[in-house]
């Protein structure tokens, strides 16, 4: 199988800030792949660069096989349209003066421009466990979830090939996030699309994610299948991340804080944590 997105050797600067340093990845159709890792880590940068909102310092983006290229003031050729993004901050990437309804249009005919047959908005809306009549509305008269689902459906709306989704359920309430991350992955399955997810939320991660990747200060230290990782952590710094996940004892004991200051040992290069793989 083919891949849809294909990082290699990515570094991202701001200034004399190294944000993304030298991270590689690949996203084949219908696979999901987490990024985890604490704030400030690079994963937002990773995903910036992926887009084509930041441009790398050094190494390449492709998407089948093309060099995605680095957003201007132009409008984007139609088949980057395949490539949606699903912010952290509705408010942010919905505009205020138009309604909802308008805005997943817009996803409607990118995908419509590439060819694709793609539902009305209400449509979307109802995919997403809102209300079809909410296409009247303006992002304003939703709560902030509703938001969130909303700027889903105009991502799906594009009928992409690949969403990079950054920490798309960290607004929404913690009652709703696992179910919100749940649908994600269904409506990613079902059209056959790649997702990068990006979460400081590992308990969700594990749910939804066919491969992860842990990043820390800009490099990813360990990377393979989730169960995988999951159950036989390697790298200091996974374990570090995994244990301090809490898991209800009836006792009411938390897990002990990861240590203020970090150990020098997460930031160790262990060739063996990383493109693990399960034994046949």
């Amino acid at each position: 199988m083919s891949e849809l997105l294909q990082v290699d050797d990515l570094v991202v600067r701001y200034g004399n800030l190294t944000a993304v340093d030298g991270v590689s990845m690949t996203i084949r159709p219908g696979e999901v792949l987490a990024l985890v890792g604490e704030s400030g880590c690079g994963k937002s940068s990773t995903a910036r660069a992926i887009v084509g909102m930041d441009r790398p310092a050094d190494g390449t983006v492709r998407f089948r096989g093309d060099e995605v290229p680095t957003l201007g003031l132009r409008r984007r050729r139609p088949e980057f349209t395949a490539v949606q993004m699903v912010f952290q901050d509705p408010n942010s990437s919905l505009n205020p003066r138009k309604r909802v309804g308008e805005q997943i249009l817009d996803g409607v005919r990118a995908a419509r421009a590439r060819g694709l047959e793609s539902d009305e908005p209400g449509t979307w809306l109802e995919a997403v466990g809102l209300q079809a009549d909410m296409v009247s509305r303006y992002p304003h008269q939703f709560s902030g979830g509703q938001r969130q689902r909303v700027a889903i459906a105009r991502a799906l709306a594009a009928k992409p090939d690949l969403i990079v989704a950054d920490e798309p359920i960290s607004a929404l309430d913690a009652s709703s996030q696992a179910s919100v991350a749940g649908m994600m992955r269904q409506l990613c399955l079902e059209a056959g699309a790649g997702m990068l997810f990006i979460s400081h939320d590992l308990s969700v991660v594990r749910l939804m994610a066919d491969r992860v990747m842990v990043m820390y200060r800009g490099a990813v230290v360990e990377s393979g299948p989730t169960s995988l990782v999951w159950g036989d952590p390697v790298h200091p710094y996974t374990r570090a991340l995994l244990a301090a996940i809490p898991h209800p004892d009836g006792k009411g004991v938390l897990p002990e804080a990861p240590a203020a200051d970090a150990p020098e040992e997460w930031a160790s290069r262990v060739e063996e944590a990383l493109n693990r793989q399960i034994a046949a």
